[in-house]
């Protein structure tokens, strides 16, 4: 019969509970974010920005780097703004409760609220020839009205003095009428002008209205259906010319009371103009600026992710033309961005060096600058050289741009490893700065590097002392010494770091308790490439086995045995060097004839006090001679941290 001391295992729960402390500090800025976009202004007097929060009834104010600083809420749904020509007034129109509101920018408090009677609407505003003009209608029948902002919202009901003038679509040229609750775009430059865009399915009805003297005047109509475009998602009077842009690309000309095309920017689907005619025109998930009637972008920027192209993307200038604000889709909200220098344009840079070269041998590099706004003459580039010499980089002869874009440099590298060239433009007054790199690696000397002790076996415990040989290099001479004991719960640690001696030796001592690889690492220098080497020792464990309930210790021959009487049960307890899961095998052999013989081999735990107790049980006889001992066997004993280790054996006689 066998058995094993089983130790017991209690778990202890602990609960603790969390303090937290918020250290004082600057407060972070909160970015303008909406639902759904209900209308975007911006104020260049106060330098803010207006959003429409459509979905949750709110109107935001953010200062021109987009962070929030005002908010006014439970105004129902809010689908449009205009701000007045002189900025003192911001309005606000609420389909809803069928109003617009007027409110002071710098506070956002309501001025004044004006009652329209229409079950359709408002739905767009625009500010023009001093009076708020509103859109409203359903698909079918669509109109426009206006507020005259000078009479009192209650008007005069006993001289017939009413603020809100309905049904203001001009007879004339209107043809069949609008179809839909209309877009309406002005242009600062031309308060008296109106443009109508129809955001019907029927027609894409498009118009310029004069409304300089307070009642609305076709200046120039067309309702052919689908002629000029494929409906109307978003329409901008041009500033400095006598068109409109319909959909952020086609530019129609009005005259004759009619308009006509007049010629195209790349395709996108909503667009702002500045004052000087400057287009910032949205699409898939970016927005590009463009110089009047140009083709090629000034610049570009990304914003959202093409998988955002058809959300509506809101862009607006600010009046000075110093940054354009943009209302970007992600995650089914809309964040404003302020991009900035949206007139700079951005020249394109590359740099082309080989993948490969040898050290101390001259390489070219070759590359080109070009953009859509020349550049000027004689341009000249700075290049910057990195390497293991000059880590924060060394300037080198500036290079001349050739009359192409094109230029061309030489160098000889006296490093090797990685060398990375960057050329660099500095911008000037119509372009930003612009920078490019390539990386080239330069071959270095192989380095000689090596470790002694690879396949040694140890007894647990022995500090070992494993010397590393560095062979010839340039300028280091530093090497790491790692050892990694085997098992997972102890990491690799960093033994020693120096530099070898006059011999190019480097000792460091390890205390193997474990099988462990230790690794010297070089890091290289400029000239000489890194290297490692590797050395794997292996360390036994610490095994012993005490033998209890003997009644005395006597030699049989010349072997000493511990004499137990024959009704005896030995208890043979092994000491062995603990490891989580870790087991002993238990070998048992007696002797008959001469000659021993194995019995059994069990495993048996081993404790996480590192004991491990077997009772043998008693033969019953007399005169019966064994042996027993404990091995680890690396793998079977259920981990493989050490290397297979073997107790010494315990003989034991059985007397009367």
């Amino acid at each position: 019969m066998r058995s094993t001391s089983a130790a017991t295992a209690l778990a202890v729960l602990f609960s603790s509970a969390a303090l937290s402390v918020v250290a004082a500090g600057t407060a972070s800025a909160t970015a303008t974010v909406v639902t759904n976009t209900g209308g975007l202004v911006v104020d260049g007097t106060l330098k803010r920005v207006f959003v429409g929060d459509a979905a949750n009834g709110r109107i935001l104010a953010s200062d021109y780097n987009g962070n929030r600083v005002d908010i006014t809420t439970g105004l129902g749904s809010v689908s449009d703004l205009a701000l007045s020509d002189d900025g003192t007034t911001l309005y606000a129109a609420l389909p809803n409760t069928h109003q617009i509101l007027a409110l002071d920018p710098a506070t956002l408090d309501v001025r004044a609220t004006y009652a329209v009677p229409t079950g359709t609407g408002p739905r767009h505003l625009a500010f023009a020839g001093g009076k708020v003009w509103f859109s409203y209608g359903d698909q079918w029948d669509g109109d426009l009205g206006s507020i005259d902002p000078t009479v009192d919202p209650a008007g005069d009901p006993e001289n017939g003095v009413d603020p809100v003038a309905m049904a203001q679509i001009p007879a004339e040229g209107t043809g069949s009428g609008m179809w839909g609750q209309a877009l309406l775009d002005t242009d600062p430059l031309r308060p008296g002008l109106l443009a109508v865009g129809e955001t019907g399915d029927s027609t894409g009805t498009e118009a310029v209205l004069d409304v300089s003297s307070g009642t609305a005047q076709v200046v120039a109509w067309h309702d052919t259906s689908y002629a000029l475009n494929d409906g109307v998602g978003d329409i901008d009077l041009v500033a400095g010319a006598d068109q409109v842009l319909v959909n952020g690309y086609d530019r129609h000309a009005y005259a004759n009371g009619t308009l006509t095309k007049a010629g195209a920017y790349p395709g996108a689907w909503a667009a702002d103009i500045a004052r000087d005619g400057t287009v910032a025109q949205v699409a898939a998930g970016k927005v590009s600026v463009y110089r009047p009637n140009a083709t090629k972008p000034l610049r570009t920027f990304t914003v959202g992710s093409s998988s955002d192209f058809y959300a509506p993307v809101s862009v607006r200038w600010a009046p000075d033309s110093s940054r354009i604000f943009a209302l970007v889709p992600s995650g089914g909200t809309y964040t404003l961005q302020a991009l900035t220098q949206p007139t700079m344009n951005v020249p394109t840079l590359s740099v082309n060096a080989p993948s490969t070269a040898t050290r101390d041998k001259k390489i070219t590099v070759t590359g080109k600058i070009s953009a859509t706004v020349a550049l000027p003459a004689g341009v000249k580039l700075s290049v910057t050289r990195t390497d293991l010499d000059s880590p924060s980089g060394k300037a080198l002869s500036a290079v001349t741009v050739k009359a192409d874009g094109t230029y061309s440099f030489t160098d000889t590298p006296k490093a090797g490893g990685t060398v990375t060239y960057k050329v660099s433009y500095a911008g000037d007054s119509a372009h930003l700065a612009v920078s490019a790199s390539d990386k080239v690696t330069v071959s270095r000397t192989a380095t000689s590097l090596s470790l002694n002790n690879n396949g040694k076996l140890y007894n647990y415990g022995t500090d070992v002392k494993f010397t590393a040989h560095l062979g010839k290099t340039y300028k280091n001479r530093t090497v790491e010494i790692w050892a990694d004991p085997f098992g997972g719960d102890k990491p690799k640690k960093l033994v020693k770091k120096a530099k070898v001696n006059s011999s190019g030796n480097i000792v460091a001592t390890v205390d193997m308790t474990r099988d462990t690889t230790v690794t010297a690492v070089f890091a290289g220098d400029s000239r000489n490439a890194p290297k490692t080497v590797k050395a794997t020792a292996y360390a036994r464990v610490k095994v012993s086995t005490a033998v209890s309930k003997h009644y005395k210790t006597a030699k049989i021959g010349s072997t000493s045995y511990y004499w137990f009487h024959k009704n005896t049960d030995p208890l043979l307890t092994t000491s062995m060097t603990y490891y989580p899961g870790r087991q002993q095998r238990f070998d048992l052999q007696v002797y008959y004839q001469g000659s021993w013989y194995s019995l059994d081999s069990e495993y048996f735990p081993v404790g996480t006090n590192g004991k491990s107790a077997v009772s043998l049980g008693a033969p019953g006889e007399s005169g019966v001679r064994a042996r027993m001992r404990s091995v680890y066997v690396n793998g079977s004993s259920g981990d493989s941290v050490n290397s297979t280790t073997y107790g010494a054996w315990k003989y034991l006689y059985f007397s009367n």
